[in-house]
């Protein structure tokens, strides 16, 4: 008997294997059946979306991670996984109390005075109930499916079988590196499925709006939260496709780019997830962000590389784009640099002939992406959570008000970071005030180099070479120019430059000349 245990879950693993085998097979055949056209290709998106979701969470969560990769798919697959978004159908709500119940230690009767079992919205992790708190306060509850952490420990086992083999049977698949794709969803997946994470990004940006007129973020409840529930103050609004919101659209527009321009430059975190069911715009004008499971990161040298792909697309600079895309690590290995300056200069023909309104730089960035067949071409996870972002984002913008002009205001913003640059790290600080420290000491160091200079014109000092004399004074006011010159690059940039560099520069240059 005890045998026998232990044999039936291998065999369900087979079993299961040979399901996403069959599966993958079966869609490859109808795939390579050669019939063409744009008809055909729909079909056989959907018909991959289907098997996706028939195959569970994992795959569910394969393909919305495949509906950012456009530099992988071609665009009606890329749409056909978007929809995997919103089509997951709700577990029964006796499973949800009880889950609920058996992460706070509290019946359900105790925790709340209302509780909806009939959920507001599920998705592949999770679904989310309304409640009302005992104290009156009104909430929702994030539950996670039960039993979908050891599913998606084993399909993701399964799947990463299933990729090697398919590799190995097809160089098209090959190329692709597919193994790197799913060991990326499974790390992506192990995280969302924790909802601490999700709970600290909520934190995280609570504190960053806290104060903001124009953006709303609820808060956790009394840090009701766990790795598989999650509770938060509920709040309403208008829906982005709700007709009554064209009223406010353009202010809802100009607030919703502020939030992310802030989000991109300044935070260096971002909502990832930004479609219409994650918004709500509310009556005093504020933007509500729900569902922080999905949050992209920028560093610093992201930010810049960002700011100057968008000025340079904005410019229709061939060269600059593709500068700003080997500072944002999308181009690896040797590239043939001619060969995608022309490539690009087709991309930003295209672009010249629309209006400025209809740009799309999400577009643009994965149309280079494509360029050469995708090679040499590097996509890591928070260039793709960036521009699945962004896309979400001009979506949203022109459903809002589709005259604003999006271009204009990511090309100030642009502009500016790129000219002043970003918050200053640790090292940058100290060395600005070590050079202030120096500025401040200027004036000594140069009324004693002039003292000296007086002192040699005198005939007060014979003692050195005039040869070696004339080059340590060199030396010393070549060290003081330089200085003048860092203290000038560090010191806060005003429309002028401070009188006292100002003096001591040309004091520095007059010494040097004249000797």
């Amino acid at each position: 008997m005890k045998a026998r245990q232990r044999v039936r879950p291998g065999f369900h693993l087979m079993v299961r294997l040979f399901t996403i085998i069959w599966a993958a097979i079966r869609f490859l055949a109808r795939a390579s059946l050669g019939r063409q056209g744009e008809d055909v290709q729909r079909s056989r998106a959907r018909a991959l979306r289907n098997i996706f979701e028939d195959l569970g969470t994992a795959f569910v969560k394969l393909g919305q991670l495949l509906s950012i990769r456009r530099d992988l798919l071609p665009d009606v697959y890329v749409e056909a996984f978007q929809g995997l978004l919103d089509r997951v159908q709700p577990f029964e709500s006796a499973l949800a109390r009880a889950e609920i119940e058996r992460s706070l230690g509290l019946s359900i009767a105790t925790a709340f005075s209302q509780f909806e079992d009939a959920p507001l919205a599920a998705a592949s992790i999770a679904q989310v109930h309304a409640a009302v708190l005992a104290d009156g306060r009104e909430v929702i509850v994030k539950v996670r499916r039960p039993g979908v952490v050891p599913q998606v420990t084993r399909d993701m086992r399964l799947l990463k079988w299933a990729v090697r083999l398919l590799a190995r049977l097809s160089s098209r698949v090959r190329q692709f590196d597919p193994l790197a794709l799913v060991r990326e969803l499974e790390e992506n997946l192990h995280r969302e499925l924790d909802f601490r994470h999700e709970a600290r990004n909520v934190v995280r940006f609570t504190l960053a709006f806290k104060d903001s007129p124009t953006v709303y973020v609820p808060a956790l409840v009394d840090e009701w939260y766990s790795d598989s529930v999650l509770i938060q103050l509920r709040s309403g609004g208008l829906r982005v496709d709700d007709p009554r919101i064209r009223l406010l659209g353009r202010t809802y527009a100009k607030h919703f780019v502020d939030a992310y321009v802030y989000q991109f430059f300044s935070l260096g975190v971002f909502h990832g997830d930004p479609h219409p069911g994650n918004l709500f715009f509310m009556a005093d004008g504020r933007i509500c962000f729900h569902d922080y499971g999905l949050v992209g990161y920028i560093d610093r040298r992201t930010r810049l590389g960002l700011a100057n792909f968008i000025q340079a697309l904005v410019y229709l600079d061939s060269e600059w784009l593709l500068d700003a895309y080997l500072d944002l690590g999308v181009l690896g290995g040797e590239i043939n640099r001619r060969e995608l300056v022309l490539g690009l200069d087709n991309i930003l023909a295209d672009y010249a002939a629309l209006p400025l309104k209809e740009w799309s730089f999400a577009e643009a960035f994965f149309r280079v992406a494509r360029l050469g067949k995708g090679r040499n071409i590097r996509l890591p996870h928070n260039l793709l959570v960036l521009m699945r972002a962004v896309f979400l984002m001009e979506n949203v913008v022109a459903t809002l008000d589709p005259d604003y002009v999006l271009v204009e205001g990511l090309r100030e913003t642009a502009g500016e970071v790129a000219r002043l640059g970003l918050p200053e790290p640790a090292g940058v600080a100290r060395l600005r005030a070590e050079t202030g420290m120096f500025a401040s000491e200027l004036p000594r160091l140069l009324a004693a180099l002039m003292r000296a200079s007086r002192a040699d014109e005198d005939g007060q000092d014979e003692r050195r070479s005039d040869v070696d004399e004339r080059a340590s004074k060199r030396i010393a006011l070549a060290i003081v120019l330089a200085g003048v010159f860092v203290s000038w690059a560090l010191l806060p940039r005003t429309t002028d430059l401070p009188l006292l560099v100002v003096l001591a520069y040309g004091i520095a240059l007059w010494l040097v000349l004249r000797r």
